[in-house]
């Protein structure tokens, strides 16, 4: 009787720090692999920098396309711009044809 009553006080005594433990290991787990644990931020942060490379490759492409528009915009006509345009547009376009581009002070017309 002594016996059973020692390994009850035993498993009674033992109940709490198993809990715990349990308890600690799940949190641990959860703060490395869970869905916002170190794991996936580390994640996040990879492909915060794959899409930060992909805005700066957009935002420089917008620029080259801005820097084209504003040569055939109504105020400022850049005359090369426009006879490259009309070539394209009408189909005259030699693929051997070398455009210079003059710079703003240097109006042809």
């Amino acid at each position: 009787m002594d016996i059973v009553r020692g390994a009850k006080r035993a498993a009674q005594a033992m109940v709490p720090p198993v809990l715990f433990m349990a308890l600690t290991a799940y949190f641990s787990w959860n703060a490395m692999r869970g869905e916002h644990g170190l794991r996936s931020y580390a994640i996040a942060q990879q492909q915060l920098i794959t899409e930060q490379a992909k805005l700066a490759q957009a935002q420089a492409e917008r620029d080259a396309w801005e820097t084209r528009v504003s040569g055939l915009r109504a105020n400022h006509i850049d005359p090369d711009t426009l006879d490259e345009r009309a070539r394209a547009m009408l189909n005259l376009a030699d693929p051997n044809d070398i455009v210079v581009p003059y710079g703003q002070g240097n109006k042809l017309f």
